[in-house]
């Protein structure tokens, strides 16, 4: 028999991508007062993944993440997902999105995003959002999926990533787990 036990806290990622650059700095300031200091700030990412927000956002698109000082509970996603989406629709400019918010958590074994569109291999997490296994940690470092988004799968980002989980690691060593 299995003993259910609380899972670990997991470090905050949100990834963020637009075009233009300066939305940046007036999205983060609204992701604070939920989520808590800014830990760390990536370089910019170029967004080549696919031409579905062109029409929306323009072009070129860039992607730049945000990660969190303060470890969340694994079983918020849903909830920040929920936020990070309002955000979305607060930056819209004659309803089209400015910037896409893309919310998930580093945790020692895996990198999940949240999303709300289902696919065999998303699990629900309430309030209509799903958690999408991204990469799994495996051998040393982060390991792609075969449903992995390309720029999750990408070196420059995973490399980012092992960035972010040997920080969390430490953080969970200071807290005793």
């Amino acid at each position: 028999m299995s003993i259910p036990s609380e899972a670990n806290p997991a470090k905050l990622v949100i990834g963020l991508f637009m075009h233009e650059k300066g939305v940046f700095e007036r999205a983060v300031p609204q992701l604070v007062p939920p989520f808590g200091a800014v830990d760390m700030v990536s370089a910019w990412f170029p967004f080549n993944e696919t031409d579905y927000y062109v029409d929306e956002m323009g072009s070129p698109l860039f992607r730049r993440f945000v990660v969190f000082a303060d470890l969340i509970a694994q079983d918020r996603l849903a909830e920040v997902k929920v936020f990070t989406n309002a955000l979305e629709g607060r930056l819209s400019r004659e309803g089209k999105r400015t910037v896409n918010v893309d919310p998930g958590y580093v945790a020692a074994e895996r990198f999940v995003l949240a999303t709300g569109k289902n696919f065999t291999h998303r699990i629900y997490l309430g309030s209509g959002i799903y958690g999408d296994l991204t990469l799994v940690y495996h051998k040393g470092k982060f390991q792609p999926l075969p449903w992995t988004y390309p720029d999750y799968a990408g070196e420059p980002i995973r490399g980012f990533l092992q960035t972010v989980r040997a920080r969390y690691m430490y953080q969970l060593k200071e807290l005793g787990n």
